[in-house]
């Protein structure tokens, strides 16, 4: 089987580069999106590659690399009221929601800016560049990843 790529967005004021830095690894929790779960659930296995992506931030872009370490599990924080993420119509006896586990690669030498990516003609496919792409979970090709890599200084 093989790897597969991904982009995983994340406000840095949330969770950054740095706080997976220090923890080395995370569930990947808090997503409500059908189409990013199945991407998760579905698709995502021990080994695929991840570029962390600081959203909502100025500019936003790819802080780093994270590798998945843990495939798909409930994701609990949909069954705690206090949690910002809570979701009444999921329950432990019947999960809507799950996250996978991602765990530290590297920080970007280099920050690679969501403009500076809009500028390179090797990532004009890419769904994060796309008008109105907010899905905090994407698919990356090879290539695509590589180049982001190579912009960042690795």
């Amino acid at each position: 089987m093989s790897i597969r790529y991904w982009l995983m967005k994340s406000e840095p004021g949330c969770y950054s580069i740095d706080d997976l830095k220090r923890d080395k690894k995370t569930a990947w929790t808090g997503v409500r999106n059908y189409q990013a779960r199945n991407f998760m659930r579905d698709d995502m296995k021990v080994g695929d590659m991840v570029l962390f992506y600081h959203s909502n931030s100025d500019p936003a872009g790819v802080a780093g690399v994270a590798k998945v370490c843990a495939t798909a599990h409930e994701d609990e924080t949909a069954w705690d009221h206090n949690d910002d993420h809570y979701d009444p119509k999921s329950t432990p006896a019947n999960p809507i929601w799950v996250n996978v586990d991602i765990a530290f690669v590297e920080k970007l030498p280099q920050f690679v800016s969501l403009p500076e990516m809009k500028a390179e003609p090797e990532l004009r496919g890419m769904m994060v560049l796309q008008k109105g792409s907010r899905l905090s979970i994407q698919p990356v090709t090879a290539p695509q990843f590589k180049w982001v890599l190579r912009m960042g200084g690795i």
